[in-house]
């Protein structure tokens, strides 16, 4: 949930970050739990896994990751109590980056960069994401590729990323002139 979380975090809290970014985030992941607590969205379909499936599936999740080394936060499985992360379709609203950003104005906004790959069933969300910022006049940087949601795409999308991410905080440094300038009032 890195996609979508850094975006989120962005969001919430804008005055920390120069730039936010998203690659091949799941940007509508709170508004469809929102959709769903209120009735507004079918519940969401359990995959059809023979028992087998599932009980490796949830074996998986109880496995601890010995590289993340947290007492009660290294598997799957304790990083989701009960597995539920919003309680109140309100609490899934705050986390929703398509109601976030109606929150902020272009001026409060850090840099925002988006990119998915077109074979990723998240690439709608990127592109609903990425009209409102152009109908909104936002600044931003988006990206799309050929690819699925995977690391053979993140191997490619990266090197974009850091060097936008990059370019953003040379400007921010005044290390570049900036092509569009803000009011300074």
């Amino acid at each position: 949930m890195g996609g979508y979380g850094s975006i989120t975090l962005g969001l919430r809290n804008p005055e920390l970050f120069i730039s936010i970014g998203s690659t091949s985030g799941a940007l509508e992941h709170a508004r469809q739990i929102a959709r769903r607590m209120r009735g507004e969205a079918p519940p969401r379909q359990e995959s059809d896994l023979t028992p087998a499936e599932r009980a490796e599936r949830e074996a998986r999740r109880q496995r601890v990751n010995p590289l993340i080394g947290i007492d009660g936060f290294s598997s799957q499985a304790e990083r989701t109590p009960l597995g539920q992360e919003f309680v109140t379709s309100e609490d899934a609203d705050a986390y929703d980056p398509f109601t976030l950003i109606d929150k902020l104005s272009a001026d409060q906004l850090p840099h925002i960069y988006l990119d998915c790959g077109t074979e990723d069933r998240l690439i709608a969300g990127a592109r609903e994401f990425a009209s409102i910022l152009i109908s909104r006049d936002i600044p931003f940087d988006y990206m799309q590729m050929p690819g699925a949601h995977n690391a053979n795409y993140w191997i490619q999308s990266v090197g974009r990323i850091m060097a936008v991410q990059y370019e953003v905080m040379q400007r921010a440094l005044g290390q570049r002139p900036f092509g569009r300038r803000r009011n300074e009032n």
